[in-house]
């Protein structure tokens, strides 16, 4: 894409109004622009970022044999009553009626919608166990929206559901949820520490909730110091299998929030225990019967006796997650996309396009470029070399490649990785192999330090229900 021909509105200042480091850098990268006090427009940048974020979550789900379905952003009323939360749930819920005089409400979650369609359709057990998730827009109506897309009214979101017999079916569903998230986060470039979690309104008696590190997250963290050289992707998963050993390994580790951490009881020493600061990214939840008991969500068991169904719940916050990957991938300069999520993955600079050799050496490495498959930002604007490398800089692509005047007399451009910040000359042909074959884009510093002395820059209120939700 030429950024001539594309659609950037960046912005020089900060904006006042965004008092944390993703709100800030997102509406100056020109990724989204506010509508209304906590509700977003995506712009072309932001959006292909929200893309390859949701591609990521939708991989990992469809590899666990999670089936997608897409449920509606407005829901009955009468369905909330009978599980008994529509009263319950608080003004963070939007009611509205319809022409008819219906109750309706914009769904904040949407354990009630999935429940009918599942009570309506199964009636066996031999039609079990059952998963299904979707990624829908969701809002909620936050008393002080802020920080941008961390905390926002309306909100992408991946809910996935599951419907099981038993006991035992269903937590061997929750371990396909919990490996499933981790190697989602990994693939970001995420290090996301599971922490046992309280069930809040959405009710049960297990959970977690899934953290990762960043100088400026919403509250403080305890780890053992092994979580930090955790490889998740390293390990093979088959998910027809019993992922129990799995978890066991991964909640082995000590990991608790602050409100769970208590010093005295803590049974790793000083040294290896990391203190930091974390964002929540993504919460799961057993809860049992809590909806399909009120709900008549029942099946004939074995024995031809009526059960319900045991169920459990498994959010990501989906637009949530690309702020929260600014607040763990950023410097002075602006942001530092890993290259997964990263909205291109090379931006080609041309410092002099008034000049027909440099304009001409552009062009041709920018059609190289697209031939070879690599998603590229050509900035081809007559702008200062300057304004070029501030913007590169501050959208945050992986690498960047500089043709100028002195480069092309040696034959060479320049090739800048925004992570490290080396730099390096090389041939054409050098940096269409080496973009062509991506090298791995390493975790963020900040995941890889040990203790974190940096104050919160959140309030570390918790206004409303599952908060890795918007």
């Amino acid at each position: 894409m030429r950024l001539t021909q594309y659609f950037l509105p960046l912005l020089r200042e900060n904006p006042s109004e965004a008092q944390i480091v993703s709100h800030r850098l997102m509406l100056r990268a020109g990724m989204i622009r506010q509508s209304s006090a906590g509700i977003y427009s995506w712009l072309p940048l932001g959006l292909r970022v929200l893309k390859k974020v949701e591609r990521i979550v939708r991989e990992e789900q469809d590899r666990t044999g999670v089936l997608e379905i897409l449920m509606p952003t407005v829901q009955p009323a009468e369905l909330w009553r009978e599980s008994g939360r529509y009263d319950d749930y608080g003004k963070e819920m939007l009611r509205i009626r319809d022409r008819h005089d219906r109750e309706m409400l914009y769904g904040p979650t949407n354990e009630e919608q999935v429940t009918e369609i599942v009570r309506a359709s199964i009636k066996s057990y031999r039609d079990l166990p059952k998963l299904l998730y979707h990624i829908q827009w969701k809002f909620r109506d936050e008393v002080r929206p802020r920080f941008g897309v961390m905390r926002g009214r309306e909100f992408l979101m991946k809910d996935a559901y599951s419907f099981d017999l038993d006991a035992a079916g269903a937590k061997r569903s929750y371990n396909k949820m919990f490996v499933a998230y981790l190697r989602t986060f990994a693939r970001m470039g995420l290090k996301a520490i599971p922490m046992q979690a309280d069930t809040g309104p959405i009710g049960g008696d297990l959970s977690h909730e899934f953290i990762i590190l960043a100088e400026t997250g919403e509250s403080a963290v305890y780890c053992d110091r092994a979580w930090l050289s955790t490889d998740i992707l390293a390990a093979e998963v088959d998910y027809r299998s019993d992922l129990e050993p799995m978890f066991r390994q991964w909640t082995g580790l000590y990991a608790a929030t602050d409100e769970k951490h208590d010093p005295a009881t803590c049974p790793i020493s000083p040294d290896e225990l990391v203190i930091a600061r974390g964002i929540e990214v993504g919460h799961i939840f057993y809860f049992g019967d809590k909806y399909s008991r009120p709900m008549g969500a029942f099946v004939a068991g074995r024995d031809g006796e009526a059960v319900a169904l045991e169920m459990g719940s498994y959010g990501i916050g989906v637009s949530r997650l690309v702020g929260a990957l600014i607040e763990a991938n950023h410097d002075d300069a602006g942001i530092v996309w890993p290259l997964s999520v990263a909205p291109f993955c090379v931006g080609l600079i041309n410092l002099r396009p008034a000049d027909a050799r440099c304009r001409e050496a552009a062009d041709d490495l920018y059609g190289k470029l697209l031939a070879a498959g690599v998603e590229v930002l050509y900035d081809d604007r007559d702008e200062s070399p300057g304004a070029k490398f501030a913007t590169m800089d501050l959208i945050g692509l992986p690498d960047q490649l500089v043709i100028g005047p002195r480069g092309l007399a040696a034959g060479t451009v320049e090739m800048k990785h925004r992570r490290s910040g080396e730099r390096r000359d090389l041939s054409v042909e050098a940096a269409l192999n080496q973009l062509s074959s991506p090298h791995p884009d390493p975790l963020p510093a900040s995941a890889a330090r040990g203790k974190h002395g940096s104050s919160p820059r959140f309030s570390g209120e918790r206004e409303g229900p599952a908060s890795a939700g918007g």
